[in-house]
């Protein structure tokens, strides 16, 4: 069987799909005592720093 090529729209969808799950993945929030604990010099960890001193 030949191998068809997905049309311009549907790969295009397929891309936005892909960023949407990888978005919704690192905007969840991680829980005190979490497994997942993000690591202190985590780039999150240091936007998160910067825009509490800004707001004060």
């Amino acid at each position: 069987m030949a191998v068809t090529r997905l049309k311009r729209k549907d790969r295009r969808n397929k891309t936005v799909s892909r960023l949407e799950v990888q978005f919704l993945k690192n905007a969840t929030n991680i829980e005190k005592g979490s497994r997942s604990t993000e690591p202190k010099n985590s780039q999150v960890i240091k936007n998160n720093a910067v825009l509490a001193s800004l707001s004060k």
